[in-house]
């Protein structure tokens, strides 16, 4: 409470920056003991626990309902959630945009879940009729596949915009001048996420292999339709910030201006103090100052200029944590698929593959309490924070660990194939896969964490949604490029021989090759990272 009350008095002594922009659900300036704060933030996570275990319990598990309910091939079916996860994320930068230029956060949140529910629906409706479905070992027919197509795309785009919305919602509920506070929002939303992970890979695929995916949708449904009402319920508790308008229209204004007086002589410093300070850093008047060129074209002011720039310095960080989001694809896809052919017995139960990210997603909630009263040490203490604590630092630690994490899963890759053409009666237990979810659970928490943290305090106040969106941006991107990766490998390696992943047995293919390759090139991806870090 104590730390509540000096919250509020902190919000009503500050009265520059950005905080004047924010208004109520009436249109009136946000009163700070009213709007927002705290309690409003905490409502964001809540809701996130809800949506990622709708969205996490329908994705891990999806290829084994296209395997077993839909018929499609292994290969099909890997394909499809390997593009439906891509498109999911990619969408993520049409919401921030819609978000930032056309509907506040809050209307683009509830647009974007009524399209994943409606979708969702769409899919339980098909589950429940059999009419709807193929029969036994057969494809969909083109009206059971757009059935199933318009549903799953559905849950994308809603997914998009969720995901671009929701957490800049949340942090717009704090003080944008209290770092602190920003920070441990990013690490308590992402620990929601991860309890909503928790929840989809222990009780929704218990739920889906026991039960069926009748059931599962419904649970879907219901639990997503009750994130959608607390979050509206909530609405009182707000505040909200208006649409500033296309940033894109402004970037490409700059560009174009630029380009167009290329050849004029070279324009000084921007002046910092026509810039709201919430869009001007130093860091982004070194550099790109070609772009300065612009405020020859009086349709350009300094604000946009340093908008443009300051996007552009966040690009390089947003690139090299995509090699990192190609190693997550496999745990959705080859680990799988290892999963299926090794021992999965414990005692009398069967552990489906998909619930190894369990332990790991324990491990890092039981961490995000660990992590913030280090936090509040290093601050009680007045000392200064570890580079590691910091963003960017645990960026650089959760690429390392990527590509360590494939290191393993390469060494227990080979073991279990060794074992399986050595002897088939000895088959590995799958618990040696946990290694691997271990290692890249904690990659993804402390880059995903740290990513959407830097995006949002490093972006410019019009380009908030967008630039938080690059956090989800980079997973698709990752996705994508894993199918082109396993492409590009079979092509070469069978050039030279046989194919690495041709096939439908994995006892004589060599994913432990492919592993060992993506070890490889996250490593050299680091090392880019750590220039580009060093140079922001």
């Amino acid at each position: 409470m104590c730390e509540y009350e000096k919250e509020l008095q902190d919000r009503e002594k500050s009265s520059s920056g950005d905080e004047e922009y924010f208004r109520d659900y009436k249109g009136r300036k946000a009163h700070p003991r009213k709007h927002g704060g705290f309690r409003a933030s905490a409502i964001t996570c809540v809701v996130g626990v809800l949506e990622n275990m709708v969205f996490l319990s329908n994705a891990i598990n999806f290829v084994s309902y296209f395997l077993k309910s839909m018929h499609y091939s292994a290969a099909k079916s890997s394909n499809m959630v390997t593009n439906f996860m891509g498109t999911s994320f990619l969408l993520t930068i049409v919401g921030g945009f819609i978000s930032d230029s056309f509907f506040t956060r809050f209307t683009t949140f509830i647009i974007s879940c009524v399209i994943e529910l409606l979708g969702l629906i769409l899919l339980t409706y098909q589950a429940q009729h059999s009419n709807l479905k193929p029969a036994e070992n057969r494809t969909p027919s083109k009206s059971q596949a757009a059935i199933l197509y318009c549903g799953l795309y559905a849950i994308a785009t809603g997914v998009g915009g969720i995901k671009a919305s929701l957490p800049t919602h949340g942090a717009d509920q704090l003080d944008h001048h209290k770092q602190h506070h920003m920070s441990s929002f990013f690490s308590w939303y992402f620990c929601s996420l991860c309890t909503g992970g928790l929840v989809a890979a222990s009780v929704m695929v218990w739920v889906q292999e026991n039960h069926g995916w009748n059931l599962s949708f419904v649970i879907s449904d219901i639990v997503l339709a009750l994130a959608l009402c607390i979050f509206v319920l909530a609405f009182p508790f707000y505040r909200y910030k208006s649409p500033s308008g296309s940033p894109l229209t402004r970037t490409i204004k700059v560009f174009a201006s630029s380009a167009r007086n290329w050849k004029a002589s070279a324009v000084g410093r921007v002046n910092l103090g026509a810039v709201a300070e919430e869009d001007a850093t130093e860091q982004s008047q070194d550099k790109f100052k070609f772009l300065n060129k612009a405020l020859l074209d009086e349709t350009v002011d300094e604000a946009d200029i340093e908008e443009t720039k300051a996007f552009l310095g966040l690009l390089p960080i947003f690139l090299t944590t995509i090699m990192m989001n190609c190693c997550l694809a496999q745990l959705q896809t080859f680990s799988v698929q290892q999963g299926i052919i090794m021992n999965r017995k414990l005692h009398s139960f069967t552990i489906p593959t998909q619930s190894l990210t369990v332990l790991p997603l324990i491990i890092m909630i039981a961490s995000i309490p660990i992590f913030e009263n280090l936090k509040y040490f290093y601050k009680h203490k007045r000392l200064t924070q570890s580079k590691i604590l910091q963003p960017l630092g645990r960026i650089g630690v959760g690429l390392v660990l990527a590509s360590v994490s494939m290191a393993v899963a390469a060494i227990v890759e080979a073991k279990r194939r060794e074992e399986a053409n050595k002897n088939e009666a000895v088959i590995v237990s799958v618990f040696w896969l946990g290694w691997q979810y271990l290692f890249l659970a904690i990659s993804d928490a402390l880059t995903l964490s740290g990513t959407l943290e830097f995006f949002y305090s490093k972006a410019p106040g019009r380009m908030r949604s967008m630039c938080t969106a690059l956090s989800w941006c980079s997973a698709s991107m990752g996705y994508f490029f894993s199918s082109v990766l396993v492409k590009i490998s079979n092509e070469v390696s069978g050039r030279y021989g046989k194919e690495w992943l041709g096939g439908h047995d994995l006892n004589y293919a060599r994913l432990d090759l492919f592993y060992t390759l993506l070890s490889v090139l996250n490593f050299l991806n680091f090392l880019l990272y750590l220039y580009c870090a060093k140079r922001y």
